[in-house]
């Protein structure tokens, strides 16, 4: 069930009908049901699998926290860990490796046939086992106690507006907000249909319409240079921010109308003056579960200097895993690796310099020189997270120049007037952006509240004008 479908609106609005017209203690009932068919609408074989990692984790954290032996506590956290990341591994990383591995040893005249399994992969694997996991080792941490109502354990790994692609969500914010009694608040409901349009108007009228350049000329890289592929990587940027923060903001807005907070996924990512930055407001969920759970433990930056460049490494490496069985994903986590350790390393070198040419005395374009450069770095990564296989990597960066190639005539899958649609969408997007992070909007719009419905009734009119409705999936859904 998509969230940008007929489908989703009508069983959301029998939801939050049905929640308020209940009584507390019955709510969670009602979310356990509504959220096991959001994700059986999928393929309900696969509710098992849910079903079992829900029993894996309830049943190991209750064990961890209850038992006092040692080595039994730490038996049943690599129970659920072997457990989970079992599923995982299976289900998206069997076939991957099974295949690499026949290609090794084919290189040395060893033939081996791959075992290939024929399964598709769960929708939302990676965000509902990392969710559950963070939970048991919080509990064997003693920073979290093991929850003892099962339904409602079940309801925060299952909980449907960010089942599938997040937030990643963390018991200590998430499992109390289900014991509180919400009783109904219109400004909650204001403020939820407000980020839900807003998230709308990401994905309909702006992701969905770049995909189709980006599909087009990432589709088949070999039939274009210069600017086309130029264009194809900057708008895939915009594509895969518009897309998993306007899921994220529909998600974050219909919990917000049932009273509960999910965590803030994204701040206005491209406004970052520095890759450490970027990662401090992309997929903050996600970021901040590695720096929790692989980076901390490894030690941080609490050791010597060679030690934190590989334990950095090492988690963005794993953060391109994660998000697919493919080599491009593994270069890409490879690359803001670099990055970050570059940037670490060469801060006091790169202020000198903007220093001696005079730059830092001029505030404004210094910061907006580090946040276009800072994008550059990004939209290079973004080629090898968007592309097919290395081959096209290779290609893509060995034909973007010259780029003084003849536009006209070239197909990108849009016409002059979804060209223009796309980058007006665009500026609004960076408009708003810069808006918020610059100014205080909040106490603006609670002194003029009609401008702000002004502007609400013209998204709501650009998304039903502009918007592309075709039921696209939203691309966080394959990892």
């Amino acid at each position: 069930m998509l969230f940008n479908s007929i489908h989703f609106l009508v069983f959301f609005g029998v939801v939050a009908t049905l929640y308020y017209a209940l009584k507390h203690k019955y709510r969670w009932i009602l979310l356990l049901i509504a959220s096991l068919y959001f994700y059986m609408s999928w393929k309900a074989e696969y509710v098992v699998l849910i079903v079992f990692s829900i029993f894996v984790c309830y049943l190991s954290a209750r064990y961890i926290q209850d038992g006092k032996n040692q080595k039994l506590r730490k038996f049943f956290l690599v129970l659920s860990l072997v457990v989970n990341f079992g599923i995982l591994f299976a289900f998206k990383y069997f076939n991957f490796f099974s295949l690499s591995i026949s290609q090794f040893l084919q290189k040395y005249s060893i033939q081996f046939s791959p075992i290939m399994l024929k399964i598709l992969l769960p929708v939302g694997i990676s965000f509902y086992t990392f969710q559950a996991l963070s939970y048991v080792v919080d509990v064997y941490r003693k920073q979290m106690k093991a929850e003892k109502h099962f339904g409602i354990f079940a309801l925060y790994i299952t909980y449907f507006p960010q089942l599938v692609a997040g937030p990643i969500e963390r018991s200590g914010n998430l499992l109390p907000q289900f014991k509180e009694k919400h009783c109904f608040n219109f400004r909650n409901t204001i403020d939820g249909l407000q980020l839900m349009a807003w998230g709308f108007f990401e994905k309909v009228v702006i992701a969905d319409r770049l995909a189709k350049v980006v599909d087009m000329i990432y589709g088949d890289v070999t039939y274009y240079t210069g600017i086309p592929l130029i264009l194809a990587t900057v708008f895939f940027a915009f594509q895969i921010f518009c897309d998993f923060s306007g899921y994220c903001n529909i998600a974050t807005g219909a919990a917000k109308i049932m009273g509960i907070n999910l965590m803030e996924n994204f701040r206005r990512p491209y406004l970052s003056k520095s890759i450490t930055e970027f990662w401090k407001r992309w997929h903050i969920s996600l970021s901040t579960w590695f720096k929790d759970y692989l980076y901390f433990p490894l030690g941080g930056n609490r050791v010597s200097k060679p030690r934190w460049m590989f334990n950095i490494f090492l988690v963005f490496l794993v953060s391109g895993i994660w998000h697919g069985a493919n080599y491009t994903f593994m270069l890409w986590g490879v690359l803001h690796g670099f990055y970050m350790i570059i940037s670490a390393v060469s801060v006091n070198a790169r202020e000198k310099i903007t220093g001696w040419i005079g730059l830092k005395k001029i505030t404004k374009i210094h910061s907006s020189l580090k946040i276009i450069i800072t994008f550059i770095l990004v939209d290079i990564g973004w080629v090898f997270f968007r592309a097919n296989n290395i081959h096209d990597v290779i290609y893509i960066f060995t034909h973007l120049f010259p780029i003084a190639l003849k536009f006209h005539g070239i197909n990108i899958g849009l016409d002059w007037t979804d060209l223009i649609i796309a980058i007006c969408s665009i500026v609004v997007l960076m408009t708003v952006h810069i808006v918020q992070e610059y100014y205080d909007t909040k106490k603006f719009f609670e002194k003029h509240l009609w401008i702000k419905w002004i502007i609400y009734i013209i998204l709501i009119l650009c998304i039903l004008l502009f918007g592309v409705f075709k039921n696209r999936a939203f691309i966080y859904f394959q990892f």
